[in-house]
């Protein structure tokens, strides 16, 4: 027969005191090449500093060495695009995790953040509605011809892709149907059933996705298997008069390929906020058909800033006081 054994109420309340003292020793480091909104930091500091931790800002760093030095004695990291990789992970001898603010995460090395038994995390759903929206302006702007004078079409009536239904997808479907389109989604790792209930229709494949879309949007991450993944073979498959939005990662686009079926394919549109390697060609053959935007612009708003902070901050509290690992991306 086996025992479980309660701590008596008062041993009990004397070990949360000890963790409580481990945690207000440690300091959470927000490192930000592209720093957040004052308002955002400050949300930060609410959290940091309400369970008894420091709270250090290292913004518009300019130099690598500079983090390097900032992260020697943190416990806990927040960031947005900055790379944290092996060499930072050697420097922060202290370091237990690392929250990257947003959805994306392919700016940590996860292999070597476990090596340095490092929890890395994300922000989940927090930039969800800011991506979503700036993927349905882009899809206007392309279909208007970019405001060039000229006739263009409507939304209204069109079918739209959505590659990868997961937070953003569903906000892009929601307010697509708002414009009166017709909405399909293709994701390998999502349910038909949650798909559908959202009176999306699920398809069982890329191809057939691509094959029935006149504009798809990209929502899908970059790993060792969508990399190079929108090839020629899949986008050759979409309709005349084709509209390819991508607010997800360049990485998964075969760029070569893309040149090669804009030059073949007249009708076909590409619209972006993570400016390709080929950028510079794409604007001279084809710039009545392409538009990337200086950076990536998908987060930029107010309030993704503010969340995503906020989130960040609430998820290291809740990790180093409670060991809660919900939003782990890292074995």
């Amino acid at each position: 027969m086996g025992y479980s054994y309660i701590l008596p109420r008062k041993q009990a309340q004397q070990t949360a005191i000890f963790l409580t003292s481990l945690v207000e020793d440690m300091k959470v480091l927000v490192a930000t090449e592209k720093p957040f909104a004052p308002i955002a930091v400050e949300g930060i500091r609410k959290e940091v500093e309400a369970a008894g931790m420091e709270l250090a800002l290292l913004e518009k760093y300019t130099e690598r060495q500079q983090l390097l030095d900032a992260v020697q004695d943190a416990d806990a990291l927040i960031i947005r695009s900055d790379k944290v990789d092996a060499e930072v992970l050697d420097a922060a001898k202290q370091l237990k995790i690392v929250v990257r603010a947003g959805a994306g995460y392919d700016n940590v090395d996860l292999d070597a953040a476990t090596a340095h038994h490092v929890c890395v995390m994300n922000t989940p759903g927090q930039n969800s509605n800011a991506v979503a929206e700036l993927a349905l302006g882009m899809m206007v702007y392309a279909v208007r011809n970019f405001y060039n004078g000229t006739s263009g079409c409507e939304l209204m009536g069109k079918t739209l892709g959505i590659h990868a239904y997961g937070n953003v997808g569903r906000n892009v479907a929601r307010i697509a149907k708002g414009f009166g389109m017709n909405v399909m989604a293709y994701d390998a790792f999502c349910p038909k059933d949650v798909i559908e209930k959202d009176g999306v229709k699920a398809v069982d494949s890329a191809e057939e996705l691509y094959r029935s879309c006149q504009i798809v949007s990209l929502h899908i991450p970059a790993t060792d298997q969508t990399r190079n993944s929108i090839n020629y073979n899949l986008l050759k498959q979409m309709p005349k008069g084709a509209l390819l939005v991508n607010t997800a990662r360049k990485e998964v686009i075969n760029e070569p390929e893309l040149l090669q079926l804009m030059d073949e394919r007249q009708d076909l549109k590409y619209v972006t906020d993570v400016m390709p390697a080929c950028d510079a060609v794409m604007k001279e053959k084809y710039a009545n058909r392409y538009f990337s935007t200086p950076k990536k612009m998908g987060a930029q708003t107010a309030e993704a800033n503010i969340n995503a902070g906020i989130a960040a901050a609430r998820q290291i509290v809740d990790f180093l006081q409670n060991g809660n690992e919900r939003f782990r991306v890292n074995k």
